[in-house]
């Protein structure tokens, strides 16, 4: 019998042998336009079973994993320790491990998520950019591992936050930008890539759950975020606040990556709408954000929306889990799913559809369509909990399971 483990090695070289695996550019959260909209050629139809190309023992963690051509890279925690991971992706072998001492003890609300780390990873440059549970930033030699520079800052603001550190780094005008701090206060600060050296800070609340996304509006590039108890936009050239909007959820759980539709942000959370907001510079030079429209029947807990064209497609905590799609100008409902389709879900728009990786390891494709809800297959993908967002690389996809990384042939 042919196990889900790196000890198939025969198995896996007969499939790389007869399916090419699609090099990728996926370089950070939700893709390197943080949109979650990916270019890979996916399959038309599913196989009727999903079958490992390879599967490789990582260590646990919601980190998602990154793909540069033919290399894969990847965040996780063995022990007590959180490892940087090169992989080769044709075969799951590894390339280079960078590991370094960071226990960690848990909150006791979220032992069942693990000790992290949550954050996905960045590449760019040459170099990989990892921050792990407790908010150390690192910056590492994508081709060797070797580290560049590193930052901790717990003796400059304390803690990490309740729940573990878990945005992600964004990369934007050539700065590498992280909500750095925790319970007792942070900053949202702009490093230079090369060297480490603060460019930029915001000191005005500690970091939310959520990551950072660039939005144009009012001709000011600006990056946005959830905070612990608030929505803000800086300046991302200096850093400098230019709006903000109270935003408090039960727990200060902030955990909703905004996602950009033109010059609105669209935005939820907890016991919260779904809202768009846009950024507007009045004739003083003092921003607002007017809010455009407001879906009070889908809030969002630990999930992000993806906008395709005019549509907002989502999934709500509500109702155990129901995905949704609302008109991106005007918030009007679309269509709404049968509930009951899970805890939360990572989804990926591709060729037309909405590939959805829910929590308990399924596949879920449906139909980008805003006219209805139209579900075009479903595939269980890992044996156990899929916190990690995919890759999709046409006929595979990786998938990040508790403590597994797996190249899964889906079509």
């Amino acid at each position: 019998m042919i196990d889900r483990t790196f000890g198939t090695a025969l198995a896996a070289l007969a499939l790389v042998a007869t399916v090419p695996v699609a090099a990728e550019q996926w370089t950070g959260w939700r893709g390197g336009s943080r949109a979650a909209i990916s270019a890979a050629p996916m399959p038309a139809t599913l196989a009727a079973k999903a079958a490992d190309v390879w599967a490789v023992p990582v260590g646990i963690g919601h980190a998602s994993p990154l793909v540069d051509g033919q290399r894969v890279y990847v965040f996780a925690r063995k022990g007590e320790q959180e490892v940087a991971q090169a992989l080769d992706l044709a075969t799951g072998k590894v390339l280079w491990s960078a590991p370094y001492d960071q226990p960690y003890t848990m909150n006791s609300a979220a032992t069942g998520h693990g000790k992290g780390p949550k954050s996905t990873p960045l590449l760019v440059g040459g170099r990989l950019y990892t921050l792990g549970i407790t908010g150390v930033l690192s910056a590492f030699d994508a081709a060797t591992g070797k580290v560049a520079w590193r930052h901790a800052f717990d003796k400059e603001f304390g803690p990490p936050p309740d729940f573990g550190t878990a945005m992600s780094p964004i990369f934007d005008n050539g700065l590498v930008v992280a909500h750095v701090g925790g319970i007792r206060g942070g900053a949202l600060r702009a490093f230079d890539p090369v060297t480490g050296a603060t460019k930029w800070s915001w000191a005005g609340d500690g970091p939310g759950y959520a990551s950072p996304v660039a939005i144009v509006a009012g001709g000011v590039r600006q990056i946005v975020t959830e905070t612990q108890t608030k929505i803000v936009g800086v300046d991302a050239a200096t850093g400098a606040l230019l709006w903000s909007l109270p935003f408090v959820t039960p727990y200060e759980q902030n955990a909703v990556t905004p996602a950009v539709a033109g010059d609105l942000v669209i935005l939820s959370g907890l016991d919260q709408s779904t809202f768009a907001v846009r950024p507007t510079r009045g004739a003083d030079g003092k921003w607002t954000p007017v809010k455009v429209w407001e879906a009070k029947a889908f809030p969002m807990y630990m999930n992000s929306p993806v906008v395709v064209g005019d549509t907002v497609y989502g999934l709500t905590n509500r109702n155990k889990g129901q995905f949704f799609a609302i008109d991106a100008k005007t918030g009007a409902t679309r269509w709404t799913s049968p509930p009951r389709q899970s805890e939360s879900a990572s989804i990926t728009a591709a060729t037309g559809r909405l590939w959805c990786l829910t929590t308990d390891g399924a596949l879920i494709v449906l139909k980008a369509d805003p006219a209805a809800y139209a579900e075009a297959g479903r595939l269980d993908v890992a044996p156990s909990a899929t916190w990690a967002s995919p890759v999709l690389l046409g006929p595979q996809i990786l998938v990040k399971d508790v403590d597994h990384l797996r190249l899964v042939r889906i079509g």
